[in-house]
């Protein structure tokens, strides 16, 4: 039997902590959520497919919420460069529908997990090698920057994670200041969020061995009590940004990236086993 007082409190403690490190670092609110998801779904008596699948979709929902709060703070600190979002968000939209109308639906949720877990280790890898760019490196062009989004958008709607990950590290690879990158994926959330969570409700739809009050593959109980938590705690984050050490900061989340990784690898794992 599900003690629900006590899940209900662990979203809401899982949503504050996603939401103020989405505003904080520009990336990882999804990675952190994904994972525990995963545990708590499993506790519906839930398959690791099953489960896998929901926290992903779930996940990846919420960012439409937290990306609207944590834009408006970096908005306002003036980081969000929207010629590059104008650029990379046609590609984005494109990427999120492929994959989450069709590659999520057919793809068995023990594989995204180890999906999950590769890309998970590689935005930790990214994060604690911190290369520098040729000073002579530039964004792309339109076509380029389309190109960056739909690659962007198709992995992210696999791995449930608001492109951050792959779009801070290709922009801070083109020379664009790291606080604009952040700024600006912040924004891109929005539009690689929406696009998934209505194909993850397409897809799902006529699926029968989802949650009680499930949305397709969205569960809403997770769903409105992360939004509320995060709407709060994504602009402290964004605001946070400006004062804290945050190379010191990204590398202890490197770590603990790492950690999630391992456990998403296992869980995949023992699913063939």
């Amino acid at each position: 039997m599900t003690n629900w007082p006590l899940m209900l409190l662990a979203l809401a403690a899982m949503g504050s902590c996603a939401g103020f490190l989405a505003g904080l670092l520009g990336v990882g609110g999804a990675l952190v959520m994904i994972p525990f998801l995963t545990f708590l779904l499993h506790h519906l008596d839930l398959s690791t497919d099953m489960a896998v699948k929901m926290a992903i979709a779930t996940g990846m929902s919420t960012i439409v919420i937290t990306s609207l709060a944590s834009t408006r703070a970096h908005h306002q600190a003036g980081a969000v460069r929207w010629d590059l979002f104008k650029g990379i968000a046609p590609g984005l939209v494109l990427g999120s529908a492929v994959s989450s109308l069709w590659l999520f639906a057919v793809i068995k949720g023990s594989v995204l997990a180890l999906v999950f877990s590769f890309f998970t280790a590689f935005s930790a890898t990214q994060m604690l090698l911190d290369k520098k760019p040729k000073p002579s490196r530039q964004m792309p062009g339109p076509a380029g920057q389309s190109l960056a989004g739909g690659i962007i958008g198709l992995i992210s709607g696999l791995v449930g994670a608001g492109g951050a990950f792959i779009s801070v590290p290709f922009m801070a690879w083109c020379n664009v200041p790291m606080r604009q990158a952040v700024g600006t994926s912040a924004a891109l959330g929005f539009p690689i969020a929406l696009a998934n969570a209505i194909g993850y409700v397409v897809s799902g739809w006529s699926v029968t061995n989802t949650p009680p009050h499930s949305f397709g593959f969205v569960w809403l109980p997770g769903f409105f009590i992360i939004c509320v938590c995060t709407v709060f705690t994504a602009p402290m984050g964004a605001r946070y940004a400006q004062r804290l050490p945050v190379a010191k900061l990204k590398r202890g989340f490197a770590y603990l990236l790492y950690v999630l990784a391992c456990t998403m690898l296992y869980r995949g794992l023992s699913a063939f086993q």
